[in-house]
């Protein structure tokens, strides 16, 4: 699973997702995309989930790229525990992902093919998301900024 091999600092406060993605909303690498539309936290285990399902559905056939990264350590208490006694141990860690966003990346398959298998790793995500090709994307990215 996805997590840094080292941090400068242990634990991390929550922060806040308010606004839309201004870095990473744009396909880079692939020809289609899969974007966020929520904002949430989604953590090493479900971008995992989704890899795989992709890359099975694909048969190891084209590229996947990753787009996001698990660096925000989560916290928590154990069950049972009286309140008090400071923040809990790090338990697992997540990404967090704005509106905008693009997670995925896929090329080198065609596109029904790599519609479908970003469908199927859109199911393993806790947000809403759409598949989108790199032309138009840019073309709605490049009207917005006009």
């Amino acid at each position: 699973m996805l997590m840094p091999k080292r941090v400068k600092h242990r634990k991390q406060f929550r922060g806040n997702m308010a606004g839309k993605a201004l870095r990473g909303n744009r396909v880079t690498y692939g020809e289609y995309g899969l974007v966020s539309q929520d904002p949430a936290w989604i953590n090493a285990r479900q971008i995992e989930s989704a890899r795989v399902a992709m890359t099975r559905y694909v048969r190891r056939g084209g590229q996947v790229w990753i787009k996001i990264f698990p660096d925000k350590p989560v916290t928590q208490r154990p069950a049972g525990i009286r309140m008090g006694k400071g923040k809990g141990t790090p338990e697992y860690w997540v990404a967090v992902v704005k509106p905008g966003r693009v997670l995925f990346e896929i090329a080198g398959v065609p596109e029904d093919v790599a519609r479908e298998a970003l469908r199927l790793a859109m199911h393993k995500l806790p947000v809403r998301c759409k598949i989108v090709s790199k032309a138009d994307l840019d073309a709605q990215l490049d009207a917005q900024e006009a």
